[in-house]
């Protein structure tokens, strides 16, 4: 019932993001902008503060940090994130990204640490008139360590990928 739920929301969201974008538009400028807001791609399953930062039209970097201090189920995670625009839309841009994160966490009261590599293809999309706002999706593949070795492959929506607010 859940899973159905969100599957109806997203596709409003996406029906009504395609519905608002303009025909004729050039690409949102984010040159040197600074993008800071939430994500939950750490596989420790910590909400996470991150920035965005787009240094130039084909390249940008960002990071992530989350933390919890729960006795039974805390523990940290922190990242970096490579960003390589492949092509720009009218509010909305295609990128590939490499993401590398060290993880740490309660699981049963055992602290275990770990990491986490990412490789993926996303996107980042803005509202018409709310340009400063960006909502990310992704998919792509993951290798991470936390209590065993994994490898498995993503598909993170617009509230796991992240949303930034661009200063």
């Amino acid at each position: 019932m859940i899973h159905h739920n969100l599957r109806v929301l997203f596709v409003g969201v996406f029906i009504l993001i395609c519905s608002s974008l303009p025909i004729n538009a050039s690409a949102l400028e984010k040159t040197n902008r600074l993008g800071v807001g939430m994500t939950n791609q750490l596989k420790n399953d910590f909400p996470s503060f991150s920035f965005k930062m787009q240094k130039n039209r084909s390249f940008g970097y960002g990071g992530m940090v989350g933390l919890s201090t729960s006795q039974t189920s805390g523990g940290y995670g922190a990242g970096l994130k490579l960003y390589r625009n492949i092509f720009d839309e009218p509010q909305l841009n295609f990128y590939m990204a490499g993401t590398a994160a060290l993880l740490s966490n309660k699981i049963g009261g055992v602290n275990y640490s770990g990491f986490q590599f990412d490789l993926s293809f996303g996107s980042e999309f803005h509202f018409t008139g709310l340009n400063s706002l960006g909502f990310s999706f992704e998919f792509g593949v993951s290798a991470n360590k936390k209590k065993e070795f994994v490898f498995e492959t993503l598909g993170n929506h617009f509230i796991i990928s992240g949303i930034h607010f661009y200063l």
